[in-house]
């Protein structure tokens, strides 16, 4: 389990997974919605509603690139590899 954590903070934190010009849409547009309503009571309301199909858009790849270890849509494993071996049973080294 804590091997699947870290992969997925790899996965989060990496420089390849999102272009650069996304990340800095993402992150303006955070702050910005953050900053315009900070002092309103929609601010949560709005969070969570975003956070819903954000986190299904993560699941849904994924389950498209088995755990982050296939290529899929914009995703490209050989750009991403991970760097945490794998000594699980059964897998070949």
């Amino acid at each position: 389990m804590n091997r699947i954590i870290q992969r997925e903070i790899e996965v989060a934190f990496s420089r390849h997974a999102q272009p650069l010009w996304f990340r800095i849409v993402k992150w303006v547009f955070i702050l910005g919605l953050g900053y315009f309503l900070w002092n309103t009571s929609f601010l949560w309301w709005i969070l969570g509603i975003l956070l819903i199909p954000a986190l299904c858009l993560h699941f849904y790849y994924r389950y498209k690139t088995k755990a982050w270890t296939q290529s899929y849509g914009m995703w490209n494993y050989e750009r991403n590899k991970s760097k945490i071996k794998d000594n699980s049973p059964g897998k070949q080294k």
